[in-house]
């Protein structure tokens, strides 16, 4: 009986790596992602949202930067489900992104930018 124990391969699960990350780090693996997306308003007018950002930073200085670099006005907007989101007017993915990295508030590889 012991020889057929032997041959019999154990049950290979492909999907065990990715449960231990997933309750390992607490479900921060999603988290650790800055999600940019653009929401289309009326007519010509959208409005992009960052969402991800760390806790630990200041949302509004970081607002107030975005705003004088970019001339456009924003605010920050609580949201139950997702926490603090950063709202900008018009389409400003691109510039949001570089500034973001090159303020070194996130590396190029966490940033997912949605829309269009």
């Amino acid at each position: 009986m012991s020889e057929l124990d032997a041959q019999i391969p154990t049950a290979f699960d492909p999907f065990a790596e990715a449960n231990v990350d997933e309750s390992g780090a607490g479900g921060a693996g999603i988290k650790d992602y800055v999600h940019i997306r653009v929401q289309q308003r009326n007519g010509r007018k959208s409005l992009t949202t960052v969402q991800g950002l760390k806790k630990e930073f200041s949302y509004n200085k970081i607002l107030k930067d975005l705003k004088k670099e970019f001339c456009c006005n924003g605010t920050v907007v609580q949201d139950p489900e997702l926490g603090q989101v950063i709202q900008l007017q018009g389409d400003q993915r691109k510039n949001v992104s570089t500034f973001l990295v090159q303020a070194g508030i996130v590396k190029k590889d966490n940033i997912k930018i949605h829309g269009f």
